[in-house]
């Protein structure tokens, strides 16, 4: 009985060590309200930098919350990459247009240009902390899962001067150090270039009947709908880095829906952790991986 008490305690003091509580900080001060993160960070780094990961929640810019990244953040914390997650305005939220082809186009690219403008906010409110928080600046990936992943690889590509809409004061000279991204897609392939690539995870359920995995409308809308945009999918993506010789990893889950978007944020997060691993290390790598 003893020694099945001691189990117990043991037991329930590692699931302890590994729900470390994050650190809530205030990241931005708007009209409309404070905006948060949640701060995962790693013990015992021997005051050594460690890398960090921006973690962008999904829900249509609608829903979720940053508490969609908290097995992200507990998981990377226990191997040595910090973990922001973070709050954002949702921006479609109470409207009468939706998110689909009934929406409005330049609302819909405004939802992501607002929620891409707050991670450059978030990105540069923890450069400013790297010193108390031992955050490597130099190695600050950016990571989201559907409406997250949008947000990412705009807030990876777009030039952030032009796209600006709120005052982020990230230097110009300042790049991710890799972005994942979840079932997103982005809206102009040529935001990529040969000048502004970046090592990069992605991954996608190949029939995702939402967020397209090739190159199709956003929701597969037609093209007289008041909603339609043009979106290049993790697929296209991943082919288009290849073709420029760029360090790129895609999953594909093979006759998977949208419901993969947040897959290695939750499950298998080890695959995250290789690859921003990978990053850190100066590796090159081209891989393609297939999920039956």
């Amino acid at each position: 009985m003893k020694q099945l008490t001691l189990s117990l305690c043991l037991a329930f003091f590692a699931c302890v060590l590994f729900a470390q509580e994050p650190i809530t900080l205030t990241y931005a001060k708007l009209p409309d309200g404070d905006l948060e993160l949640d701060l995962y960070l790693p013990q015992n780094t021997d005051n050594v930098p460690t890398p960090l990961v921006v973690f962008v929640h999904g829900g249509g810019f609608s829903g979720g919350n940053r508490s969609g990244g908290a097995n992200l953040g507990q998981y990377l914390a226990q191997n040595g990459v910090a973990v922001a997650s973070i709050s954002y305005t949702l921006y479609m939220k109470g409207r009468t247009q939706d998110w689909s082809c009934d929406g409005i186009l330049p609302e819909k690219i405004k939802a992501i240009q607002i929620a891409a403008n707050q991670t450059w906010l978030a990105t540069n409110f923890l450069l400013g902390k790297t010193e108390t928080y031992r955050i490597d600046p130099s190695q600050i990936f950016i990571a989201g899962s559907s409406a997250g992943g949008e947000t990412v690889l705009h807030a990876a590509f777009w030039d952030r001067q032009q796209m600006q809409l709120l005052q982020h004061e990230l230097p110009q000279d300042f790049r991710y150090a890799g972005v994942i991204s979840g079932a997103g897609a982005i809206m102009d392939l040529n935001l990529i270039t040969a000048d502004n690539a970046l090592p990069t995870m992605l991954f996608h359920g190949d029939s995702d009947p939402v967020v397209p995995y090739g190159t199709a409308a956003h929701h597969y809308c037609p093209p007289n709908a008041s909603g339609w945009l043009m979106l290049f999918g993790s697929r296209s993506i991943a082919d288009h880095l290849s073709s420029m010789e760029e360090n790129y990893l895609i999953s594909s889950f093979v006759g998977g829906g949208h419901e993969f978007a947040g897959h290695y944020f939750n499950q298998e997060i080890d695959v995250i952790d290789s690859f921003v691993k990978l990053v850190v290390q100066g590796a090159s790598f081209k891989m393609e991986m297939t999920v039956d």
